[in-house]
């Protein structure tokens, strides 16, 4: 019993439930970038280069081998487009997360700011003990 409570409590803490949220909306934000990137930008690119289709760019390193129609061994390739494609996507990815981050940290600075700006009074010091002294003496004078 004593496990299933602890596991509980470490699930529901806060950052735990945070950090599901973000992993999930970033796993759905990556597939948004990934389309954008293979259905709009590389076309876009392959258009530029001759209306090649990026993703399909390869050097063959071993041709296959055939026997009639039938494949024997595949070809071997480097497939340097799909990875073009790929290096694309993390750059946006980067970018945005670095926006996001830099947003984040400029509304948290703006907040200590305005926290920093209406500082608390300060609690008035204490009389020195010549003031105290002082005050004794007013008082005693006071009452002859």
């Amino acid at each position: 019993m004593g496990f299933l409570s602890d596991f509980k409590a470490f699930a529901m803490k806060g950052n735990v439930v945070d950090m599901a949220v973000g992993v999930i909306i970033g796993g759905a934000f990556g597939k948004i970038v990934t389309s954008v990137v293979s259905d709009i930008i590389m076309p876009l690119v392959g258009l530029c280069v001759g209306g090649v289709n990026t993703s399909d760019l390869k050097v063959v390193l071993k041709e296959a081998v055939m026997e009639g129609e039938e494949v024997v061994q595949e070809a071997v390739t480097w497939n340097y487009g799909a990875f073009v494609q790929n290096v694309i996507d993390f750059l946006i990815i980067a970018l945005s997360v670095f926006l996001m981050v830099k947003a984040i940290n400029k509304m948290t600075t703006l907040n200590k700011k305005e926290e920093e700006a209406t500082p608390e009074p300060a609690p008035e010091p204490e009389p020195t003990a010549e003031e105290k002294l002082l005050t004794e003496i007013r008082d005693l004078l006071k009452n002859k």
